[in-house]
């Protein structure tokens, strides 16, 4: 099978990178950078590799780097910014920080002639500097990139050519032909560069000579057949919180051991409203007494208390969640493995490898050290969000079901600023509510308009405001609504004037203890898609 590694060298997009070559048609598998020597990256036969971003500094005493003989090895290499920067300073190019400053976010990218310094605006290699970069062919002249680099490539190695610059960057993309060795400063995996997704297909099809055929249907049969073969005569209790990711986990896990898994749900306080009742019914026909309920909102509500910190609760809650597993599993009998639903993003966002910590999910940086399990079972900790519900509508699943909107294993309390008490929590479901219904309700009659995932925030920010003749004092509530493929990165969806309007006076009418709302237009980046 034709595949294409994604050598990881600690940077936040490296899942997005192997998630658009998938899409391609090509399969794609990452694998930290101190995982492998050169001879048994060469055994594994790949057809290329992407060298990722990384927040070190490649000229910095102890920065992620590999064997240099890679660049001579006849296997196709891609750098991306910081694997941009790595490959310029294996072959010998100067690297430093750029002269002009840092440069981050949207950037003009103008394509050059084929060779180092010639006149930027022609095509690559129309000045007869050497053949033209592969990774451009259907790419314009000029267009939009996407930057996030605080070091730049000063002096191209010998036997590389510029192929773009930007303002800020002047080798924002260069090439050696001759070994198949290109470099993109700027990231060609999120959405924001205009032709990224053109590039990276260039690589694969033109640079590396792949014939595709690899489709994302075939993540759900590969990953039961494996779960069949690893977890053989086990029994695994699932941490089912009945969202998109672990109600897929949860029916590959059936699929691949049947009466064996048990699936745990619980109950912490914190849900959307209605949704324990909700999820009770969605799963009790399909797991029978294979689905416990726990009703731990008193035990998860009194751990909370007094507490503000976000990674705080999150530890919290990801501890209380072990305890009560451990708990549910010892009235079991003998359980081998805990499953959960954790995807790619989570772990990303939770410091994988050598990325650094954005956030740490509940089920990744929560989980507390000791744990009564001598197995974590995580069939979805490689997949996007969009790939679980590929999967999940491969698998049968009923799609008002896959494509439910995502709401994170924390729940509420991640949506909550400052400390938790019972009263926040009613609250925010009551306008949470509101916000939802008037957004379903809205897509329902705008066929074309698109939402991916919104809800709302309840603010620690108290302000006065006036109903009738009275004065209050009540809480502000944010509204988040974005558009994503992949929910590595988001923009914040342009929502009417007039439905904003409306739930506003929904919310402030019907829900007393808000007396204002506010409508978030923060993007991902610099944003995260949930608040805490």
């Amino acid at each position: 099978m034709e595949k294409i590694l994604v050598l990881d060298f600690g940077g936040q997009y490296d899942q997005l990178i192997a998630r658009r070559i998938r899409s391609a048609g090509v399969y794609a598998e990452i694998e930290p950078y101190s995982s492998l020597s050169l001879s048994g990256l060469k055994a594994r036969g790949y057809s290329g590799i992407v060298f990722t971003g990384g927040p070190d500094s490649v000229y910095e005493p102890g920065a992620p780097s590999f064997d240099p003989e890679i660049l001579g090895a006849g296997i196709p290499v891609l750098g991306i910014c910081y694997g941009a920067q790595l490959m310029a300073f294996l072959a010998g190019g100067e690297v430093g920080p750029a002269e002009s400053g840092s440069e981050y976010g949207r950037a003009e990218l103008r394509l050059c002639g084929g060779e180092a310094g010639a006149e930027s605006g022609s095509a690559p290699g129309a000045d007869g500097g050497g053949p033209a970069c592969a990774l451009f062919e259907g790419v314009p002249a000029e267009s939009v990139c996407w930057m996030s680099h605080t070091d730049c490539v000063r002096e191209l190695p010998e036997g590389f050519v510029r192929a773009a610059s930007t303002p800020g960057c002047l080798n924002a993309a260069f090439y050696d032909p001759s070994r198949s060795l290109y470099a993109l400063q700027f990231h060609p995996e999120v959405t924001h560069t205009e032709f990224g997704q053109r590039m990276l297909v260039n690589f694969v099809y033109s640079v590396c000579g792949c014939s595709g055929g690899w489709t994302a249907g075939d993540i759900a049969a590969s990953t039961v057949s494996r779960l069949r073969e690893e977890l053989a005569g086990k029994r695994v209790l699932l941490a089912l919180s009945g969202g998109v990711d672990s109600s897929v986990a949860a029916e590959m896990l059936r699929r691949a051991i049947g009466d064996r898994l048990v699936c745990v749900f619980v109950d912490h306080g914190l849900l959307r409203k209605g949704e324990a009742d909700l999820v009770e019914r969605a799963f009790r026909p399909r797991l029978g007494g294979g689905l416990i309920r726990v009703d731990a909102s008193e035990r998860f509500l009194g751990r909370l208390a007094g507490v503000a910190d976000p990674e705080e609760k999150r530890k919290i809650i990801g501890e209380e969640f072990i305890r009560v597993f451990e708990e549910e599993a010892g009235k079991l009998g003998h359980i081998d493995a805990l499953a959960q639903g954790t995807i790619y993003p989570d772990i990303v966002e939770s410091g994988k490898g050598g990325a650094a910590v954005i956030k740490s999910h509940h089920n990744v940086g929560g989980l507390p050290e000791r744990m009564g399990f001598s197995e974590i079972v995580e069939p979805l900790r490689m997949l996007f969000k969009d790939e679980v519900r590929q999967a999940g509508l491969e698998l049968g699943l009923p799609e008002e079901l896959v494509m439910r909107q995502p709401f994170p294993g924390p729940g509420l309390a991640v949506r909550i600023t400052g400390e938790i008490t019972r009263e926040k929590v009613r609250l925010l479901q009551e306008a949470d509510a509101i916000f939802r219904e008037e957004i379903d309700a809205f897509l329902r009659t705008e066929g074309g308009f698109r939402a991916d995932q919104y809800f709302a925030v309840l603010t620690d920010t108290r302000s006065v405001g006036v109903m009738g003749d009275y004065r209050t004092f009540g809480y502000t509530l944010a509204l988040r609504c974005v558009t994503t493929d992949d929910f590595m990165t988001a923009e914040f969806t342009r929502l009417p004037w007039d439905l904003l309007e409306r739930v506003s006076g929904r919310v402030t009418g019907e829900v007393p203890g808000i007396s204002r709302v506010v409508y978030d237009v923060s993007s991902k980046p610099p944003a995260t898609v949930e608040w805490l």
